[in-house]
């Protein structure tokens, strides 16, 4: 139906110019009953093409700069040049009214009534332009909380996934028995891993409600988890850094690479005789996290959410998406620095 979205939107345009029209003639037939019914009813049925064309023609050329010169691109020169293109339609509009129906009118109409129609006839589709504009940013208004409460949600669904990962009984289970262990073996390197996990979860509990964190601060906190990890692993975990300084001043979603370390860690095997190995580097504005393949066959805490969830979250965060790229022998996450 000419390019409108459904059923309803069609009718209830068209009724609107319907009711419109009926109210004109309505009008115009209380204010001059003298023209008689005849004229009345020629004028009225004149007056639904023109007034066809005339809406149409604005709302065709509103969707075609929607696509060609939309107003993200240039919002004044957008809005600017619309108003230019209705303005010349509206006065082509009334050239055509006035050259062609002026002569079939039962009366003269004065010199100035008819200089005033000019600048009438710009003005009013200024108007319906505008009424365009309105509909527009309420769109983007609504879009923009929709997205809100979307991005909250999914914000909301990462960070309750870190949470259990650090939180969970398994980590705890595994980070106490480390501790258990190391008091009795090494006292001083037990002192050590427990001042570690309290940064750890300092580090959570301070930035859960964050958006984004330096990527040095990340780092940081990522330093205390890897020092309980090669604790607990004992020499079957290696991870490399190399983070160049630009790097280190863009931002992060907090706990981002304690997510991408723990995953690592869940999928594949960690042993001395297998040891993995988790780099990490930037390259452009991506921090890129991979590891060497050697997948465990169950995987039993695992919900296969993580990874999924922070790439939702970043959707929202940045225009550039996470990556995740698996290979023959290594698999590769890509997360943009913002």
């Amino acid at each position: 139906m000419l390019g409108y979205k459904d059923r309803w939107q069609f009718f209830r345009t068209y009724g609107i110019i319907t009711v419109l029209l009926f109210w004109g003639g309505f009008v115009r037939w209380l204010n001059f009953p003298e023209f008689g019914t005849r004229f009345h009813t020629f004028l009225f049925f004149t007056s639904i093409p023109l007034t066809i064309v005339f809406w149409e023609s604005l709302r065709l050329v509103n969707n075609w700069l929607n696509v060609k010169y939309p107003f993200e691109r240039n919002l004044t020169g957008r809005i600017a040049l619309q108003l230019i293109i209705g303005a010349a339609i509206g006065l082509g509009i009334r050239l055509i009214i006035y050259k062609w129906a002026e002569p079939l009118l039962p009366f003269k109409l004065d010199k100035m009534f008819a200089a005033v129609t000019w600048p009438l006839y710009a003005i009013f589709t200024m108007g319906v332009n505008l009424g365009f504009f309105t509909v527009y940013f309420i769109g983007r208004w609504k879009e923009s909380i929709i997205k809100a409460e979307r991005l909250e949600k999914e914000k909301s669904q990462v960070q309750f996934d870190n949470l259990k990962n650090q939180l969970n009984p398994h980590f705890l289970f595994n980070a106490l028995t480390s501790l258990n262990s190391l008091i009795f073996e090494n006292q001083q390197l037990a002192s050590a891993f427990l001042q570690q996990l309290s940064k750890v979860y300092r580090y959570v509990l301070q930035n859960k409600d964050k958006n984004f964190v330096l990527l040095s601060t990340e780092l940081d906190f990522i330093s205390h988890y890897v020092m309980l990890l090669e604790t607990r692993f004992q020499g079957a975990l290696k991870i490399n850094f190399k983070v160049n300084d630009e790097a280190r001043e863009k931002a992060i979603v907090p706990v981002t690479l304690q997510v991408l370390i723990e995953n690592a860690i869940k999928h594949n095997i960690v042993d001395k005789d297998k040891k993995l190995t988790i780099d990490v580097l930037t390259v452009g504005d991506y921090l890129i996290v991979s590891n060497n393949l050697q997948v465990r066959k169950t995987v039993e805490t695992s919900n296969k959410q993580g990874l999924e969830n922070l790439r939702s979250l970043y959707r929202f965060l940045t225009d550039k998406p996470v990556i995740i790229e698996p290979t023959a022998d290594r698999f590769y996450v890509k997360i943009p620095l913002i």
